[in-house]
């Protein structure tokens, strides 16, 4: 069993999560301005991407440069993980592959406490990729843990690369965004992907 067997359903079955969709999570979030290399890249990559239409495709030219972004704007102080295994307790299926991963690190070799923020890539659906992402967040939130580098919220995202779900994990509560973002909203996407190194504000 693995990451990719998991819908809602299973996972708050299974972990005795509580789910919360009824907020908007990042209405008070700033949006931040890309640079004019992603703008550049973005309006050459978005007709591609959307037109070779693979799950793939979407990933490296619409996701990559996005949270190679956030990387930067973070002065690397973060590492960024594509594609990686992240085994942490294969009994309870939390283990396979994430399509992305962030972590509060700079250590870049292999992941590293804190695993702060997992990205599930899907072409199409978004809502069938929730179960799956928050098995990985629920994994990242025992590995932190097991590390001794605990944090409040472990951050995720599903994204088709044009449309963005976001949502945490605190405690044993899933809060899912109620809004879904689009790539021309990329300053706010951004401003979303950057809030996790933000001092972490109370869910009202």
């Amino acid at each position: 069993m693995a990451y990719s067997d998991f819908n809602l359903a299973k996972v708050k079955n299974d972990f005795g999560l509580a789910l919360d969709e009824s907020r908007n999570l990042f209405v008070d979030t700033q949006p931040v301005l890309p640079s004019a290399t992603l703008k550049t890249l973005l309006i050459d990559y978005i007709p591609l991407a959307t037109s070779i239409s693979t799950e793939k495709a979407r990933s490296e030219f619409l996701i990559a440069p996005i949270l190679a972004e956030v990387r930067r704007l973070l002065n690397n102080q973060v590492s960024l993980f594509s594609g990686n295994e992240f085994n942490v307790d294969a009994q309870r299926g939390l283990q396979g592959f994430c399509d992305y991963i962030i972590s509060g690190s700079k250590e870049q070799l292999y992941i590293t406490a804190p695993v702060t923020i997992i990205f599930e890539a899907k072409k199409e659906d978004i809502i069938g990729g929730l179960g799956q992402c928050v098995a990985a967040m629920v994994a990242a939130q025992l590995f932190n843990q097991s590390k001794n580098h605990e944090v409040e919220r472990v951050y995720g995202a599903v994204t088709t690369g044009t449309n963005w779900k976001f949502l945490f994990l605190e405690g044993t509560i899933v809060y899912i965004d109620e809004i879904e973002y689009y790539i021309k909203e990329v300053d706010k996407i951004l401003g979303i992907l950057l809030q996790p190194f933000q001092p972490v504000l109370a869910v009202v």
